[in-house]
């Protein structure tokens, strides 16, 4: 079905859909009706006498410059053309496709005066799968995402270059192979395509959707582990748990007791074991995790009040009048790229120490050293553990946050900037190294549970083994680890590991 973009908000899902799965897009009648009142107010200010910013001046700190109505469309296009600045590696076609969605959505709140065909324009490009080439370097976070958002306006125009089925194009071309008219700015719209904040939302929503699968992974591995090093699941007692009344924590004990539910391995040494206690890394995974999910969840309500925003400057208002503002600001959705970013790197961080417990034969509890099928002529899980490190490692450094930084731009007319841009870039990188650390920790929880054969598994966890051993084999002699770590790295993407458990259930 299409996603329909109306005055209101989008759903997180509405942005997932279109940008992964390239749901088709149409425009509300009530959005309709709203852009053209909103053109009529941006009209009448372009025929008065009364220098209006956006619409018969210059931008920024040429903001002081009348422009005649004979110039006005030289000044869009010039607008679109010097910001269209970007440069480095083509950024992520789900993310082109998010933030030309979201900028299709402000479009549709009546706030921006643009005209109807103009909106139409993005709604075209998006279903006939046209992917403006965007760059990865040029957004500060403020005033919005403007050289990527231009690098957009740029390809609506006929001008910059488009991605179509997976191939680079001048943009003229696709939209000719398309039966796309180009579109030929008028006054205000040149700022209203590239006022926004909707990169860093886009990629906002995407990782809020990543993570919400991978924080799930997280526990399934996580008690893979807690079974397979001998561990106790006492600690995720609902009694317990709700000492401390943290959502996200009961929410990740709960699903890790499920996943153990029945487990032989937990009952064969539920007594008589002279432990009086699991490592932190065990038995504090819930804690990590469950403030991992509140994290999200905090930043799922950023977005979703960001998704009700209509992010332009200056902005039409109901009564006609165009009012300059600093709604552009992309502070509030740094602070949370950037509290996802440390979240994620705490959770790899517990991974891979849980990883490591399982190799050294002084801590696993009677596995072979590095899960080796014979140590000293075979090293096993040994390097993958490495793997594990050095991501985990980077991830830390990708936790620093952007957003304390700022650096003037615009001859000091814009003395602080956001940096959210690239908050949301470490993110997206940081989401891809927490997805690999899972893998690793989820193969070698794996075959420490089965070296305890015979022994078996739990419910939950053993369907996880078995969707696993689908793609990856079981224990046995050293063989090439990297195509088997990429095999569990896809299947942890796509969430096949985590439904398998409930379809058990």
């Amino acid at each position: 079905m299409d996603v329909i973009v109306d005055v209101g908000p989008l759903s997180l899902d509405d942005v997932a859909r279109v940008a992964r799965e390239n749901a088709r897009v149409s425009i509300a009648p009530e959005a309709r009706e709203a852009i053209v009142r909103a053109r009529k107010h941006v009209e009448d200010l372009a025929a008065s006498d009364t220098p209006v910013y956006g619409v018969s001046t210059g931008f920024g700190a040429l903001a002081n410059r009348d422009i005649a109505p004979e110039q006005r469309t030289r000044l869009q296009k010039s607008l679109i053309r010097s910001h269209a600045a970007g440069a480095g590696p083509r950024v992520e076609d789900e993310v082109v496709r998010a933030l030309m969605l979201l900028r299709l959505s402000t479009l549709c709140t009546g706030h921006t005066g643009v005209r109807l065909e103009t909106a139409e324009a993005y709604a075209a490009m998006l279903n006939a799968g046209l992917s403006p080439v965007v760059l990865e370097h040029g957004s500060l976070g403020c005033s919005g995402d403007l050289a990527p958002l231009a690098h957009c306006a740029l390809a609506v125009m006929g001008e910059g270059e488009v991605v179509d089925d997976g191939v680079v194009r001048p943009a003229a071309e696709a939209l000719a192979d398309h039966g796309l008219a180009t579109v030929e700015l008028a006054e205000k719209e040149g700022l209203a395509l590239i006022n926004g904040t909707d990169g860093m939302l886009g990629m906002l929503v995407l990782a809020i959707r990543d993570l919400t699968q991978l924080l799930e992974m997280a526990d399934l591995t996580a008690a893979l582990s807690i079974e397979g090093l001998m561990g106790t699941d006492r600690v995720l007692a609902a009694d317990l748990q709700a000492l401390r009344p943290h959502p996200g924590q009961a929410a990740s004990a709960s699903h890790m007791a499920a996943l153990l539910a029945g487990s032989p391995i937990v009952a064969s040494h539920r007594y008589g074991d002279d432990r009086v206690q699991d490592a932190y890394s065990l038995r504090c995974a819930p804690q990590v995790h469950g403030a991992a999910r509140d994290t999200v969840d905090h930043a799922a309500a950023v977005a979703e009040r960001e998704l009700a925003a209509a992010i332009d400057n200056p902005s039409v208002l109901d009564d006609g009048r165009l009012e300059s503002h600093g709604n552009f600001h992309g502070a509030p959705l740094a602070y949370v790229l950037d509290f996802l970013a440390i979240a994620v790197a705490d959770v790899a961080g517990m991974s891979e120490r849980r990883t490591d417990r399982f190799l050294d034969a002084a801590r696993n509890h009677g596995l072979p050293a590095f899960l080796a099928d014979d140590p000293g002529v075979d090293s096993g899980m040994m390097i993958a553990q490495y793997t594990q490190a050095a991501i985990v490692s980077e991830l830390k450094r990708l936790a620093v946050p952007a957003s304390v930084d700022s650096i003037p731009s615009s001859a000091m007319q814009e003395d602080h900037v956001s940096m959210g841009w690239s908050s949301a870039r470490k993110l997206r990188r940081a989401v891809d190294g927490l997805t690999r650390v899972l893998a690793v920790e989820m193969m070698t929880a794996a075959r420490g549970v089965e070296l305890r054969a015979p022994l078996r598994p739990a419910a939950g966890t053993g369907a996880a083994i078995a969707a696993l051993r689908e793609k990856v084999a079981g224990p046995g002699p050293d063989r090439f680890l990297a195509p088997d770590i990429e095999a569990a790295v896809e299947l942890v993407r796509s969430g096949a590991l985590v439904e398998a458990t409930k379809e058990q259930a």
